[in-house]
């Protein structure tokens, strides 16, 4: 049995993840603004404020951690504002970090742990409107592969990148049925992402099935970041 820190998961990919946790045994500890479906399904809760100092709510040894909030602001470039784009660099990268730097010391306890962050296929592909956030993303990836180096043998860290992938973070680009089809149509495999699929692969990544793998970014995005059909 793991002991998993979930930062965020109220819904979508967080919510998928916490609840195959959950059913496979596991602890789950869940970091996030509001309790949700995982409180009732047995996940141990603690308020979370990322607007303001964060203090770890457990001590012990922690198996994994995985940090899930993230923004999707899409706006022409002279159109952002400073302000936005400090919050999506402050929610994406700034707020893995703070929150990295506090477990650290409860991973390092662990015989095997593992840290799993989010980026988006913004990070790596140029997309119009995505200038904020890519440059978030960007900063997650940048962060992952340095930690990755310097915290083995024994922490492995590792991203996913996923493109559109329907949640309640993108219900806005997916709420009518041109648009569900338009979005998938862009993507090779011509269809959108699931929290499922991809709750699956963070799921395999803290797990010790993954223990060769470490430094990755994976591309859970339909193909669009590779193939061209």
């Amino acid at each position: 049995m793991a002991r998993i820190l979930l930062v965020g998961g109220n819904s979508g990919i967080g919510l998928s993840l916490g609840k195959q946790l959950i059913s496979q045994g596991d602890e789950l500890i869940q970091w996030s603004r509001s309790p949700g479906e995982l409180v009732d399904k047995g996940a141990q809760y603690f308020p979370l404020d990322l607007t303001s100092e964060l203090v770890l709510p457990i001590d012990g040894h922690l198996d994994g951690v995985v940090y899930l909030p993230g923004t999707i602001r899409l706006k022409p470039f002279h159109r952002i504002t400073h302000d936005e784009f400090r919050e999506d660099m402050e929610i994406n990268a700034f707020g893995a970090a703070r929150v990295l730097q506090l477990a650290l010391p409860l991973l390092k306890k662990s015989h095997s742990a593992s840290i799993v962050l989010f980026s988006s296929v913004a990070a790596a592909q140029g997309l119009a409107f995505h200038a904020s956030i890519a440059m978030a993303k960007a900063a997650v990836e940048g962060l992952t592969l340095s930690l990755a180096a310097e915290l083995a043998p024994k922490i492995r860290v590792n991203a996913i990148s996923p493109s559109l992938t329907d949640t309640p973070l993108a219900s806005n680009l997916l709420n009518t049925d041109a648009k569900r089809g338009a979005s998938a149509n862009r993507h090779p495999l011509k269809q959108v992402g699931t929290p499922e699929g991809i709750a699956k692969l963070a799921n395999y990544l803290l797990s010790r099935d993954s223990n060769f793998i470490s430094g990755q970014v994976f591309h859970a995005d339909g193909g669009m970041s590779s193939l061209r059909t």
